[in-house]
């Protein structure tokens, strides 16, 4: 990674910040001086916050973690896309998904939609569905790739963010506060840098500045991923010469040892057997007293009936008085009309 010079950032109009009356009075410990109506950024301040930025991004990127990049903007789209792609790292271009991280969850679901569409195309489903299926799963196929095709390969949440223009992108960084993920961006004269965790003060407008920044942050990520592949191939070859030298060395330890023993130890050998015989016969019988008895599903069955049958009996001269009831209301009717007639 090379050397980060003040007079690189300088011919890159990294220094250019925003008219004095859109500042944001946060941002006063990096400006430098004001000239024209315009604020000038500190690029030795800058310096150091790229080499701090640059430091913590390398060792992101050791640890196998993804850092997602995001720029929306017109002239920093382009840019921030084919440097990330060098680096084989996702990134955001276009509009930014209301819930990318917070809602990970059902973005996944999104990609994995589309991984399902190129299935489809793949095993020949696809050409069996008719003509206006084809063009919706199509379309659909086209806007996920647009929104969502950088993210692909993105199984997890990121370990950073690294945002150009975070007035811009405030959804994103409040997305990354909520779930304490780290931010690294390029802060301008009129943003807030507090919002952020690695400030790189810089103009966030330029393309040449944009390009410059990302070009030395991309650099210290490639850094890091070097880092990774080359601890990997070294714990690769020490797990191999691992390999080699245990058969050798255990091939000793897995020599069975000829064992000698003498009449006597035979017969207390057998002793001891028939102890532990009679231990375990002991321990049975007492096990089977104590043990209670199984109950069939046969003895289940006739309590079941035997119960319905108690119940059917207690409830049959219930019925039978209910009946007589209902008898004797006719009976007296009767009565009370032969007592009428007879008046």
């Amino acid at each position: 990674m090379s050397k980060i010079k003040v007079k690189d950032l300088l011919d890159a109009g990294v220094h250019f910040g925003h008219l004095t009356r859109k500042w944001n009075p946060n941002m006063a410990p990096y400006i430098y001086m004001e000239r024209n109506g315009i604020h000038i950024i500190n690029l030795y301040k800058s310096v150091a916050k790229i080499e701090e930025a640059n430091e913590a991004l390398s060792k992101i990127a050791s640890s196998g973690r993804k850092i997602l990049f995001v720029a929306t903007k017109k002239q920093a789209k382009d840019i921030v896309s084919e440097k990330a792609a060098n680096v084989n790292m996702p990134f955001i271009t276009e509009r930014w998904p209301g819930g990318m991280l917070t809602n990970f969850v059902t973005i996944r679901k999104a990609v994995k939609k589309m991984a399902a569409i190129d299935k489809m195309k793949a095993d020949g489903t696809f050409n069996t569905l008719s003509k206006k299926e084809k063009l919706q799963v199509e379309r659909l196929r086209a806007k996920l790739e647009k929104n969502l095709g950088s993210i692909s390969d993105m199984t997890r949440l990121p370990g950073a963010l690294f945002i150009v223009d975070i007035r811009r992108e405030h959804i994103a960084v409040k997305e990354a506060q909520k779930l304490n993920i780290p931010i690294f961006a390029m802060v301008d004269t009129n943003a807030d840098p507090r919002d952020v965790d690695y400030v790189i003060p810089a103009n966030d407008d330029a393309s040449k500045s944009i390009e410059k920044i990302m070009t030395l942050v991309t650099e210290a990520v490639d850094k890091g991923l070097k880092e990774r592949q080359k601890d990997k191939a070294d714990a690769d070859a020490a797990a191999t010469e691992g390999e080699v030298v245990a058969p050798s060395t255990s091939a000793k330890a897995d020599k069975p040892t000829e064992v000698t023993t003498s009449d006597e130890e035979v017969e207390e050998a057998k002793v001891d057997e028939v102890a532990e015989e009679e231990v375990i016969a002991k321990k049975a019988a007492s096990a089977k007293a104590d043990k209670p008895a199984e109950v069939t599903a046969e003895e289940v069955v006739e309590e079941v009936v035997a119960e319905k049958v108690a119940s059917a009996k207690a409830d049959k001269p219930a019925k039978k008085k209910k009946a007589v009831k209902k008898e004797a209301a006719p009976a007296k009717a009767d009565k009370l009309i032969e007592v009428k007639e007879k008046k």
